[in-house]
């Protein structure tokens, strides 16, 4: 499959450069054919520039362009958003938060709370899928390096499944899904197959116990026993080590609290890679139609 190439800085400054702009995207968006009230459906509005709201005529409901949103209250500049989600949506390094924070001169939590919060909207929009057919399943572990510490099963870093879905070829990786858990153990990789893998899919894992019992949730599982120098499960390995390397090069250090976030925001991007020219467009959808969190609800 052909890669679409991503809008540029340049581009994306060209199309938002002020918050007007942003401002009338984000209408055409929620209201494509016009305003419509959510309450009576009146294409009759008034706009109230000092609060920022949309009056229906008819029944006199009170809405905003956020509402339902991630940015539903927003302090924040809408253009401070479109960025943020632009740089996330289409730069494959990632950004920090205090990468943010010194981009667009705004607090180092305020820059946090938005990656959080579009984080969760990319794992909300992934959430919608499952991996079908021929699926590459195996367990990581996700840490900081840190020397003279045990290392493999037994260590105390981040316990993660991960999944990849693949060609009959095996010539390409399709999708991905990544979990952070607590145990990895028989329970714990039925309850992940079964919430990410669709019924009928063929499951290839290595010779652990803990795969024993997948043939039993309506998959067909392939076992490869562990042979020095040998690869029968090439991409999951790949798609493990490469979020190794975004997470350590961007984050730097990490514990388990916000692995998964950083686990989601991958993975998003894996599975949009072939469509770089909509990642933007696509990211500020999910943002829109995933429900506003609070402070509390991104950290604990």
């Amino acid at each position: 499959m052909v890669q679409r190439q991503a809008m540029s800085l340049f581009e994306f400054h060209q199309r938002f450069p002020t918050q007007k702009e942003c401002i009338e995207h984000l209408f055409k968006l929620r209201w494509p054919d016009g305003f419509i009230c959510p309450r009576c459906n009146s294409q009759k509005y008034g706009f109230h520039s000092g609060r920022f709201l949309y009056q229906c005529k008819d029944c006199r409901y009170q809405t905003s362009l956020t509402t339902g949103s991630i940015m539903h209250k927003t302090k924040t500049p809408l253009m401070v958003w479109f960025w943020t989600i632009f740089l996330i949506a289409c730069d494959k390094r990632g950004h920090s938060a205090l990468s943010i924070s010194k981009e667009f001169k705004i607090s180092y939590w305020v820059a946090w709370t938005l990656l959080q919060k579009i984080r969760r909207a990319m794992a909300e929009q992934d959430s919608q899928y499952k991996l079908q057919g021929i699926v590459e399943l195996d367990d990581a572990y996700f840490g900081s390096k840190d020397t003279g510490k045990k290392r493999g099963r037994g260590t105390t870093k981040s316990k993660v499944l991960a999944a990849v879905s693949t060609d009959e070829e095996k010539e390409q990786a399709r999708f991905a899904k990544m979990k952070v858990v607590k145990e990895l153990d028989a329970d714990t990789v039925n309850k992940f197959v079964v919430e990410n893998i669709e019924p009928g899919s063929r499951i290839q894992t290595d010779d652990l116990d803990i795969f024993n019992s997948l043939a039993d949730l309506g998959v067909k599982h392939e076992e490869y026993p562990i042979v020095s120098g040998e690869k029968p499960l090439p991409w999951v390995h790949t798609i493990i080590s490469n979020a190794k390397a975004f997470c350590l090069g961007t984050y730097h250090r990490f514990g388990r609290k916000h692995l998964q976030s950083y686990l989601d925001e991958y993975c998003y991007r894996f599975n949009r890679r072939f469509w770089e020219d909509q990642l933007f467009d696509r990211l500020l959808s999910a943002c829109i139609n995933c429900e506003n969190a609070s402070y509390a609800e991104i950290t604990q």
